[in-house]
């Protein structure tokens, strides 16, 4: 059984155009019946240039916005039907890490407060000692010196504040994590040294992961299985290397074309 399934996922939303005379409704299709799986301990790479959908379905699977149609099912339970305060519960299993590590930190928290109040929603009653001991346990998972543990998101380079926000996704414990363009904002030499760190993670830990991307060429690297995603729709589905290597779809052979390839050591 997959741990995480999409089952005909439909997003709609309604905009408004008016003219000079006239207004009228219009459908935006921005997930238009998507049927994805991703196996426990696995990565599947959700790929696809701006606007196809991508963060929209990300949204969908955190429950933070409710689909128009279809069934998002983790661990054989349907989030769909979950009330509101079980979905809160429910969300410490899934945790998201974005593309934008400094505006997704608070600058007023230190590394100490963003990752100890993290830790703190799964393990309400530890002892500070206890919560120390875990926080630091966190920065070195994630390669940052303990020693930097009252520092400020502002004191760090973009690397480092991503590796903050990575340790603050695990804080909860998660067992499958987003991650929409975690490396995009990061130059290329720090792009492979925060993929693979990912890599490392998912391994050690058994975390199922969704990694979101526009660049077909880091999908390559991290992910086992990939979807290129087109206009709401996934067009193709299947193993990374040969997908990349005997793409089917004109609009995955366009993405091909056209990403610059990522030196990852």
């Amino acid at each position: 059984m997959p741990y995480l399934e999409l089952i005909d996922i439909k997003k709609y939303f309604t905009t408004k155009s008016s003219g000079l005379f006239s207004s009228s409704k219009e459908i935006v299709k921005a997930v238009d019946g998507v049927s994805l799986s991703i196996e426990e301990g696995k990565i599947l790479g959700l790929v696809g240039e701006s606007g196809c959908g991508k963060s929209t379905l990300s949204r969908l699977i955190m429950q933070l916005i409710e689909p128009t149609e279809g069934s998002i099912v983790l661990e054989g339970e349907n989030l769909t039907d979950l009330k509101t305060n079980e979905i809160r519960s429910k969300r410490l299993d899934f945790q998201m890490i974005f593309q934008d590590p400094y505006a997704s930190l608070n600058p007023r928290m230190t590394v100490w407060s963003t990752l100890s109040e993290a830790v703190l929603t799964r393990n309400p009653g530890l002892e500070k000692l206890e919560l120390k001991e875990k926080v630091i346990s966190l920065m070195e998972m994630v390669g940052l010196d303990h020693r930097f543990i009252r520092k400020y998101p502002h004191e760090f380079s973009g690397g480092q504040r991503q590796r903050i926000a990575i340790a603050r996704a695990l804080a909860p414990e998660p067992k499958l994590i987003i991650a929409d363009e975690p490396v995009s904002a990061l130059d290329v030499s720090i792009q492979s040294q925060i993929l693979n760190l990912l890599k490392e993670l998912v391994d050690n830990l058994n975390l199922t992961m969704l990694f979101i991307s526009h660049d077909l060429s880091v999908v390559r690297y991290i992910a086992d299985r990939v979807a290129v995603m087109y206009f709401g729709e996934i067009v193709e589905l299947g193993d990374a290397e040969s997908i990349m290597e005997n793409p089917q779809h004109d609009y995955t052979k366009q993405l091909l074309n056209s990403v610059p390839k990522i030196s990852v050591h």
